[in-house]
């Protein structure tokens, strides 16, 4: 996601170009606003077939970091500008802005797109009101990673399904920080699709809640008290060093370099593990669901990034042709012959997890498909909730809670600030957020 959740990796290994510019005399030039990452570099690299195809449209590329491409669409969006045809959005912005009508509904969509190939979580947290506002070019859970060498060496079985309590047991266990080993990485960077996307689905498994049933924020409760003092106990006795810095692309770094004993984070990490080219220990990795606690309801997230057409595009038909070809059973197939199984865009799919190949080649296919579908975003914490969202609650403003408690959250990491004072600084600043935002609305 968000951050939660990015194969920047892929960018390590194909050039990522700036922008393709089509020439100015196109008929119809379709402005596209996306994130720099290694699935959609793919997506510009085999662009060109579209074009071929489509010979009246030609794609402008605006291609930018996570932080920058939320903050100019979110910018268009507010002012009924129509800069972009294009835009980039994630499972939290789609149905806010499906409901406001800044999107176009893509209810009329070609047969053989095939809907109902879509991955029914995605496709719902895409969905407003039944009706699809963006289609999903990727999706993602999150998941344990650990070595099965270092398990073995200590004689520990990883669970079927790991609780928390079994995280802190085999990280005391696994760390040996004289041999540069860290028991257990987490994320550590400030922001509500970094440490908060992280956070909250380990606060939802140990019973905490963003609101209660009456919208009253829960930030200071004795869950989060609990969930806070564990994480940072983890960060600070198996954690790597500077860990507060930490997201999903360092994490990855360290783990791939034999690192880190448990890693958990985005699925999307699971084919880049087990990648020799990239990782020290492809051979040595194994896979599990993310930690429960007393529940299981969210305690694993549900994200996507996916493609939508501004209500107010110049070339909103010319847009939806491209997005549908961009997310289409046929392009995933393209890039299967064309990069190879294991770059195709992961979690949209039903056929996609069907295909024997991919099968062969990604044992880890069946846990990540399993992830996306047993997330719980509509009940996503133990007791009854008036929102929605794993990782996140999606309702205006929680860009700005996330990345208030977050700060917080890294000022306790740090030390700066007592587990009293960041349980109180988040109950504040979410109220007086929250309250700002229901009287904007």
């Amino acid at each position: 996601m968000s951050g939660l959740f990015h194969r920047r990796i892929l960018s390590m290994l194909l050039p990522l170009p700036l922008a393709f510019c089509a020439s100015a005399q196109a008929q119809n030039v379709v402005k596209i606003a996306t994130i720099a990452n290694g699935d959609m570099t793919i997506m510009q690299q085999m662009s060109g077939e579209f074009e071929k195809a489509h010979p009246d449209i030609k794609l402008e590329w605006h291609v930018m970091d996570d932080g920058e491409l939320r903050k100019q669409v979110l910018s268009d969006m507010n002012s009924g500008q129509a800069n972009f045809d294009v835009i980039t959005v994630g499972t939290y912005e789609a149905p806010l802005w499906g409901k406001k009508g800044w999107l176009q509904p893509l209810n009329n969509l070609p047969a053989d797109y095939n809907v109902d190939d879509l991955l029914k979580p995605i496709r719902s947290a895409l969905s407003w009101n039944g009706t699809l506002y963006a289609l999903p070019f990727y999706g993602e859970s999150s998941m344990t990673y650990y070595r099965k060498d270092l398990f073995a060496a200590k004689h520990l079985t990883m669970p079927v399904n790991p609780t928390w309590d079994d995280m802190k047991s085999y990280a005391a266990t696994l760390t040996d920080k004289s041999q540069g080993v860290y028991g257990l990485c987490l994320r550590g960077l400030a922001g509500w699709g970094d440490n908060v996307a992280f956070i909250t689905t380990m606060a939802n498994a140990y019973g905490a809640e963003w609101f209660d049933q009456d919208w009253h924020p829960r930030l200071d409760s004795d869950e989060w008290r609990a969930v806070l003092t564990d994480y940072v106990q983890m960060m600070h006795d198996y954690g790597p060093p500077d860990a507060k810095s930490n997201s999903f692309g360092q994490n990855l770094k360290l783990f791939s370099q034999g690192k880190c004993a448990m890693w958990i984070d985005s699925t999307v990490a699971a084919g880049m593990v087990i990648n020799p080219q990239i990782s020290r220990v492809a051979d040595k990795v194994g896979f599990a669901p993310a930690p429960t606690a007393i529940s299981t309801n969210g305690s694993h997230w549900l994200w996507a990034w996916a493609l939508a057409v501004p209500q107010h595009a110049s070339h909103k038909d010319q847009a939806q042709q491209f997005i549908t070809w961009a997310t289409s059973q046929a392009y995933i197939q393209d890039v299967a012959k064309t990069v190879g199984w294991g770059a195709i865009p992961p979690g949209s799919r039903y056929s996609s997890y069907a295909q024997v190949k991919y099968q062969k080649l990604a044992p880890y296919a069946e846990g990540v498909k399993q992830a996306v579908e047993t997330a719980t975003p509509e009940t996503p914490t133990l007791y009854p909730v008036p929102y929605q969202g794993v990782q996140y609650v999606s309702i205006p403003g929680f860009d700005q809670m996330g990345d208030a408690v977050g700060k917080n959250i890294s000022d306790l990491l740090e030390g700066k600030k007592t587990i009293d004072e960041t349980l109180n600084a988040n109950q504040q600043i979410v109220t007086t957020i929250y309250a700002a935002t229901v009287q904007a609305n």
